[in-house]
């Protein structure tokens, strides 16, 4: 026990590892400097000379998945576009990634998104508070030109979530409704956390029951949709110590089922997912912003559409 005790403190005290970009040909890391973009657009690896292509203002971590609709449709950005401010499921479940953040991490100065899309979560996070590093990424760059045209301030990278080519470098990294299109989840999770700060943590959200499987499902690219308890279990496996879990849409599963029922009968279709009348769209985002209240209240919903976990990198990260 003294032992154990007198470690954690001689980690404590030690001076913390500097943030690193790992070239993602070689893997060899090099220091990020105070101030400097993770991927500046002129980088070149000091060790094997790899050059990172470029692509409209972007910097091309895995060029070779850009135009591939592995886990999502590329076509599917300027739908979301379109919906994401005002619908009542994105609006709520900024709402209440915002709230997380603040609450477990409210010292976090570097932030990454991976699979950020269009950048709506990352905006929301953006105006939560004041970030020294905001970092936005995803497979395909159709998403990453309106991202950043709603976060100017943030940088973006064309990045493999299973690859992410940096270390100890970020105090907080969001993946929302991401993980259910990675073949190996768990391999992003290791990834995540390599490129996790000292004391630094992350915050998942993705759907939830299995039961649940229906042709929305297929259409939107999911490899998996997860049973309860499966994310938690995953993440302890590789490194994390989970201090949050809840279902999300616990509220509205009935009408979720419903509407699963209904699609079986007139067929799925992605826009209509995202159609729907505004003053139905009122009502359905205050019942929502109630369940998120009660979340944040202490609330935990054993069932709902989404599960939403935020966990700590290890004891040995500390």
């Amino acid at each position: 026990m003294v032992h154990a005790l007198a470690t954690v403190v001689r980690k404590m005290s030690a001076i913390p590892p500097a943030p690193s970009r790992l070239c993602p040909v070689c893997s060899v890391p090099e220091p990020i400097e105070a101030g400097e973009r993770v991927w500046p657009l002129d980088w070149r690896c000091r060790n094997c000379g790899h050059h990172l292509p470029v692509q409209n203002g972007i910097p091309m971590l895995a060029p070779e998945l850009a135009n591939t609709i592995s886990g999502f449709d590329p076509a599917s950005f300027e739908l979301l576009a379109s919906v994401e401010a005002t619908y009542f499921w994105f609006v709520a479940r900024n709402e209440l990634i915002v709230a997380l953040a603040n609450r477990f991490f409210p010292g976090a100065k570097d932030l990454l998104e991976i699979g950020c899309g269009n950048g709506a979560v990352l905006r929301s996070l953006a105006g939560s508070k004041k970030w020294l590093r905001l970092v936005g990424s995803d497979l395909h760059p159709t998403g990453l030109l309106n991202a950043r045209n709603r976060v100017p301030e943030a940088e973006f990278i064309q990045m493999d979530a299973t690859r992410v080519s940096a270390q100890n470098a970020f105090d907080l990294i969001g993946a929302f409704d991401v993980l259910e299109h990675v073949s190996d989840d768990e391999g992003a999770l290791r990834s995540l956390r390599r490129a996790i700060a000292p004391r630094g943590g992350i915050i998942i959200a993705v759907p939830q029951h299995p039961w649940l499987w229906s042709r929305e499902d297929e259409i939107g690219h999911h490899v998996r949709r997860y049973r309860r308890g499966e994310l938690e279990e995953k993440l302890n496996r590789n490194g994390f110590v989970v201090m949050f879990s809840s279902s999300f849409v616990s509220v509205l599963l009935p009408l979720m089922i419903a509407s699963r029922v209904v699609s079986r009968v007139r067929g799925a279709h992605a826009e209509r997912e995202v159609t729907i009348a505004p003053v139905a769209n009122r009502v359905l985002l205050s019942m929502l912003r109630a369940e998120v209240r009660s979340t944040l209240a202490g609330m935990r919903w054993p069932v709902g559409g989404s599960r939403v976990v935020v966990a700590y990198a290890g004891p040995d990260r500390l």
